[in-house]
């Protein structure tokens, strides 16, 4: 008994606690992650849709005239005026043409200044009663055949010189022009070869379409109105960084794809965007009141479930459901599930094994792209 006494002692001494504070040392420290606070925030919802850019005005050039292309005075590719000359068709035919035609005219006209003496003198000599009445219907009919000889030989030189202006061809537009089809010496057929096809610059047209159901559903929402505004992304924006105005919508629906087509107008001073370039356009459709906003990042899926990772005031983890909505500029908009003010983690979701974790939150703010589109300047247009 009394060895027994005495080793419980010695048992009890073993048990040093700074040998127990050195073995809670050793343990690893709770991991660090990123949370945020849940917030409310007044969102614009968008739908989104693919479109395709097309010129304002786009023109296929061909001849007005036949004949052999003499010179080209555009370079391919560049900006041009309207008015500027592109082609010019040998003139030389069409010159000699004019010249007939004047030559023409000017005979009909000193036809028709001699018929007109002898109607003016057959008038007096009636009166005189020194010719007969038939003689002077005669004199008077010959007068207006000179003048009708007159009038053709007016108008075919009138169509000489309109064939004559043909010969140099214009661009009709503002635009861009693009590669010459016909080169030096070869023969232009009117209304039939393409010499170069020209399209506008700016601004350009966005044209987007929406099936039966999404135009059902927002036929009488201000977003799918004309006059409202749209935003613009094309590929390699992760935003829609481009603002564009709706100005057209179809009075019908495609029978053959059910679609409805719609269209927006694009400010392109630059000439950045390029017609049949693919576009991406997302129209409001409806504006929510103190929404509650988190980190898209933040949801996690579990099969058909989504849920956060709530930290409580103790930094203790603890998994919760969510009900998510609408994307909002990198945002998920929760219908139930949260509060205001509660927080989740958003980076770090890797190193929580379950609820109940011990973890080291560091509060963050991530700033929605929204914010960052908001803090720097917005052009109306792209800058190259």
């Amino acid at each position: 008994m009394a060895s027994l006494f005495v080793a419980t002692p010695l048992l009890l001494n073993g048990c040093n606690p700074a040998d127990l504070q050195a073995k809670e040392n050793t343990l690893p420290p709770p991991p660090a992650v990123d949370v945020m606070e849940v917030n409310q925030e007044d969102v614009t919802l968008w739908d989104s849709f693919t479109g395709r850019v097309a010129a304002r005005e786009s023109v296929e050039l061909r001849p007005r005239v036949s004949g052999y292309i003499d010179s080209i005075h555009f370079e391919e590719g560049q900006l041009v005026q309207q008015g500027d000359l592109l082609f010019v068709i040998d003139p030389r035919p069409y010159q000699a043409h004019q010249r007939s035609a004047e030559a023409d005219l000017k005979r009909a006209l000193n036809v028709q200044q001699l018929a007109r003496s002898e109607a003016e003198r057959a008038q007096r000599l009636l009166k005189g009663k020194a010719i007969s009445r038939e003689e002077f219907d005669q004199r008077a009919a010959n007068l207006a055949s000179a003048e009708a000889n007159v009038a053709s030989a007016q108008a075919s030189l009138d169509n000489a010189q309109l064939e004559l202006a043909y010969t140099q061809v214009k661009s009709p537009i503002n635009g861009r022009v693009g590669r010459a089809y016909v080169t030096r010496g070869n023969l232009a057929n009117a209304d039939q070869t393409l010499l170069t096809s020209l399209v506008s610059v700016d601004p350009v047209y966005v044209y987007f379409e929406t099936d039966q159901a999404t135009y059902s559903r927002n036929q009488n929402k201000a977003g799918f109105g004309t006059g409202s505004m749209v935003k613009v992304g094309i590929s390699g924006d992760t935003e829609y960084p481009y603002r564009a105005q709706l100005d057209f919508v179809d009075n019908q629906l495609n029978r053959n794809t059910g679609t409805l087509q719609y269209r927006a107008v694009l400010a392109n001073p630059d000439g950045f965007f390029k017609p049949g370039q693919f576009a991406r356009v997302e129209v409001p459709v409806s504006h929510l009141q103190h929404a509650v906003l988190v980190d898209q990042k933040a949801v996690m899926t579990d099969q058909d479930r989504r849920f956060v990772y709530v930290v409580d005031d103790a930094n203790l983890t603890a998994r919760r459901e969510v009900n998510p909505g609408r994307k909002v500029d990198g945002k998920l908009v929760i219908h139930e599930g949260l509060t205001p003010g509660e927080r989740i983690i958003v980076n770090g979701l890797q190193k929580v094994q379950a609820s109940g974790t011990q973890v080291q939150p560091q509060l963050v703010n991530l700033a929605s792209p929204r914010d960052q589109i908001a803090a720097a300047p917005m052009p109306d247009s792209p800058a190259l």
